[in-house]
Parts: C-alpha cells; sequence; structure tokens
C-alpha cells in the first residue's frame, strides 16, 4: 500500500503542515527518536506536542508518547516559532486574476515562512487574507527588500511561471540608495564570481569565472548620496548587495554589507534602501507583455 503524498493535516492560519520523512534505523519509540533528531529542543517540548496529539502519522493518526518509531515513514506537524514582532509595514496586492497575483512587498517582511518567522511573512498574510491555501511565491526576495512579488494562484499554471525565472526570460529592475563616487564610471556591466563567506549567511566576490551580472547606471544625485538603477542579468543571493558594496557604495542601512552588524533586532526606521521596481515578461498562458511597477518610494538621508 502506497504512502499517502499529500499533507493530512489542513492549512492552519495561513500556515501550511511541515512534514519529517523518518529514516531508515531503529528507536525504542518515536520520543525517543525526536529527542534524538531534534537536540537543540528541550525533551519536554517535544513530548508535549505528542501529549497534546499534535504530531500524526501520514494517514492522519494521532501519535503520542507510547507511539513506535515506523522506519521510512512520515509524521506531520505544525511548526512553532518563537513569539514573532509584528512588522509594522502593510503588504499591497496591485494585480490578480484566476493564476497570478503581483504584490508590493514592504521592507523587513519575509517571503515566505522559515527560521524565525512563521506569521510574519508575506505569504502566510496573502493566504489568510484572501483564504487562498494553494498560492505560491514565483521568486523570492530578500527579507530587508521592497517591491513587487509575483505569486501563482493556479498550482497547474506555477512550473510556467517559474520557467520564465529558470530561462531568464524576465526583465527585473532594481533602485537603490548608495553613496556617490565620482570616480566610478557609469553605467557599467558589474560582472563577478559570487560565493558564500565561509561559515557565514553573506556573500563575497572571488576569483574565478563570472557567475553573476548586474548593470548599474545613475539616475540622480544629491550631495553624498545617489539613487541607482540595477537591472540583473543573474539571479545570485544578495547579488545587487554584494557588487554595489564591492563596488565600494553599499547601500544605504544595509545591516550585512560591507560589515555584518550585531544582531540586534530590526530598527523599523532603517529600511534597507533597495526596491524591486519593476518587473516584466511575456505571460506564457495568454501571450500578454505584462509589466508591474511598485507603488513605493525609496527614502533619502537627512
Amino acid at each position: 500500500m502506497s504512502k499517502r503524498r499529500t499533507s493530512p493535516l489542513p492549512h492552519r492560519d495561513g500556515i501550511a503542515p511541515s512534514f519529517l520523512q523518518l529514516p531508515a534505523g531503529q528507536w525504542p519509540d518515536l520520543l525517543t527518536f525526536l529527542i534524538t533528531r531534534f537536540p537543540h529542543m528541550p525533551a519536554e517540548i517535544l513530548r508535549g506536542r505528542l501529549e497534546r496529539g499534535e504530531i500524526v502519522d501520514h494517514q492522519g493518526e494521532v501519535l503520542n508518547v507510547a507511539s513506535s518509531y515506523q522506519p521510512n515513514g512520515r509524521i506531520w506537524y505544525y511548526r512553532e516559532v518563537p513569539e514573532e514582532t509584528p512588522v509594522p509595514f502593510s503588504e499591497h496586492i496591485i494585480y490578480q486574476d484566476e493564476r497570478l497575483l503581483v504584490a508590493d512587498k514592504p521592507h523587513f517582511l519575509a517571503c515566505i515562512p522559515a527560521g524565525r518567522y512563521l506569521q510574519e511573512t508575506l505569504l502566510t498574510r496573502l493566504r489568510k487574507s484572501l483564504g487562498a491555501p494553494d498560492i505560491a511565491p514565483i521568486h523570492r526576495l530578500d527579507r530587508e527588500t521592497a517591491g513587487i512579488m509575483l505569486f501563482s494562484l493556479d498550482p497547474a499554471c506555477r512550473s510556467g511561471y517559474h520557467a520564465l525565472f529558470s530561462e531568464r526570460d524576465v526583465a527585473k529592475e532594481y533602485e537603490a540608495i548608495a553613496p556617490f563616487r565620482a570616480d566610478l564610471e557609469l553605467p557599467r556591466v558589474h560582472r563577478s564570481f559570487m560565493q558564500e563567506q565561509a561559515g557565514m549567511f553573506t556573500m563575497e566576490e572571488a576569483p574565478g569565472e563570472p557567475n553573476s551580472e548586474t548593470y548599474i547606471e545613475l539616475i540622480e544625485q544629491r550631495g553624498a548620496w545617489a539613487r541607482y538603477r540595477l537591472k540583473p542579468h543573474t539571479g545570485k543571493k544578495h547579488q545587487l548587495r554584494t557588487h554595489l558594496s564591492a563596488l565600494g557604495v553599499p547601500i544605504l542601512n544595509d545591516p550585512w554589507y560591507p560589515k555584518l552588524l550585531p544582531e540586534k533586532g530590526d530598527d523599523f526606521s532603517r529600511p534597507l534602501q533597495l526596491l524591486a521596481r519593476a518587473i516584466e515578461f511575456v505571460d506564457p498562458f495568454t501571450g500578454e507583455n505584462r509589466h508591474f511597477e511598485s507603488q513605493r518610494k525609496l527614502s533619502w538621508p537627512e
């Protein structure tokens, strides 16, 4: 008998249930395995979740502290995180049809549930406000970045929109406020080999065949600061932030580049001045040329 591949649990408050595939092996019981699998989590928390019936098997049967370990089985549960700090900024829907939704994301709002963010994410907010559990992001933005994001409303059409990004058939335009450098020749195309810094979440440029490319031009200058237009040809993590930092013009209020600031929580008064301004592509289902622009504006330093 084949195992159920879809979740036996519904979405809850806009959050999809998580699952864990149980590896081959022997443990005295499920609780012992969970304690081994999640050493950072106190055993009493795991025991409590089983006592409250918060974990089920692939058939939706509630598991408890006496449940045996089933090698190669699958368990389902709702992920929990410590209390989240509400993000005091709102998203805006600027377009919606039966297949596609375009949102204007605020700064500080994560795209999807991950890490310490669960409710305070754009995906969760949209699922709750629209009552649409099948909505899914087509691409991503950094949590600190604001601007245009695309979402699929019809699962049958999701791969068609994903292909636009994998095949680089999407024109993306960003804006950033960063220091002005009179000696920086613009416009220019900046190419470099980017890699993750060892043991870090941040990226760095290193010797090697370029794997990232960004077109950069000056839009306007105000004293020591400037507003730049950025058109990435590739989509490496933190690409725009890394490229501008490498050129000596790190983006205003960037907590990661050129130097990682100590973790002190979010300062909502100092958003990263990076905006996904516009996106353009040919809709794979209608053949129409689609162009969407953010209504948000960046803030110059006072």
